[in-house]
């Protein structure tokens, strides 16, 4: 397995980025007693958290790791998962998912700075009618390259179609 590189924060607070570490992505009970990490067993990310499954390993946290895409849409895609298995958005804890959502930026501050891109789409999808095709939670951190159709693959933007105040607000209402 490659040197990881590691993201913690310092006493202070600071996010802190380093180089190289030589270790296990998952942490349990075992080896620093801060918390347990959930594991299905026929789980890819799970597989890869765990170090059974090779990877290129980005970053990490204590809870999040960041590792490329196997099936990049753009260069630099890369997926942002939490160290404890959670099905999708609905299951994942709000530590867990804040964990994510941090390493997802942190990212695309790097995809932003080293790879050129001239934006980022962060990415869900949570179930299988939202075609979630790996059902361990992440976030998709997709660099966006402007004019240039040989880097740039997503079928985004999608075809956003007016509709009618009225229902908006209804539909509003009943996520209030």
């Amino acid at each position: 397995m490659r040197g990881l590189s590691s993201i913690w924060h310092a006493p202070n607070g600071a996010v802190m980025c380093g180089g190289p570490v030589r270790r296990l992505a998952m942490m349990t009970t075992e080896d620093r007693g801060r918390r347990f990490v959930r594991a299905e067993p026929d789980c890819i990310f799970c597989g890869i958290v765990a170090g059974e499954i090779s990877s290129t390993t980005i970053a990490q946290s204590e809870r999040a790791i960041a590792f490329m895409d196997i099936n990049p849409v753009t260069p630099g895609h890369a997926l942002a998962v939490p160290r404890s298995h959670a099905t999708d958005l609905f299951d994942i804890t709000p530590v867990d998912l804040a964990a994510c959502i941090h390493l997802a930026q942190h990212i695309a501050g790097r995809a932003k700075d080293r790879l050129g891109a001239d934006g980022v789409n962060l990415v869900n999808c949570s179930g299988e009618a939202a075609r979630q095709t790996v059902f361990h939670f992440h976030i998709h951190v997709i660099p966006r390259f402007k004019d240039q159709p040989g880097k740039d693959r997503i079928g985004l933007p999608w075809e956003s179609v007016p509709s009618n105040p009225d229902e908006i607000e209804r539909i509003g209402n009943l996520l209030s």
